[in-house]
């Protein structure tokens, strides 16, 4: 009867991804220190950067040009980054950096989920519990 109150594997990885995005939520968005949304913007740009592949030829007047071009690429990309600081400082909603909106957003869905999956455990509780009240009612 007392099934409501059970933890399940579903409640506990509900409960403990909401615990943990709600504390990522606030590193994020710097509610407790100012400082932490500044690294956590430079941990996504780090990310961002660092995902690549270099790959080794023989020199030749190709790969020469080549690697003139990329050193060329590399400046300009150097550039785009120190345009793009600026850019982000102008990539919020309403002054909420996207990645904490996002982040609002998915804790919100899951704290949904936990009250929809209690409330749909107790109802199914209360209605295994009036189905054994009938069925001992009509045996007596």
């Amino acid at each position: 009867m007392n099934n409501f109150l059970e933890q399940t594997l579903y409640h506990s990885f509900l409960m403990v991804s909401a615990c943990v995005l709600a504390f990522v939520l606030v590193f994020d968005s710097g509610l407790l220190f100012s400082g932490t949304t500044e690294i956590s913007n430079l941990a996504q740009q780090h990310v961002a950067n660092v995902i690549g592949v270099t790959v080794g030829v023989a020199p030749n007047e190709v790969n020469q040009l080549t690697a003139r071009i990329t050193e060329l690429e590399t400046e300009l990309e150097a550039k785009e980054r120190m345009i793009a600081v600026d850019v982000r400082q102008k990539d919020t909603i309403g002054g909420i950096d996207r990645s904490t909106f996002v982040l609002s957003i998915i804790l919100f869905i899951f704290l949904v989920l936990i009250v929809l999956n209690y409330a749909l455990d107790f109802l199914r509780d209360r209605r295994e519990e009036t189905s054994y009240e009938t069925t001992t009612s009509q045996v007596a």
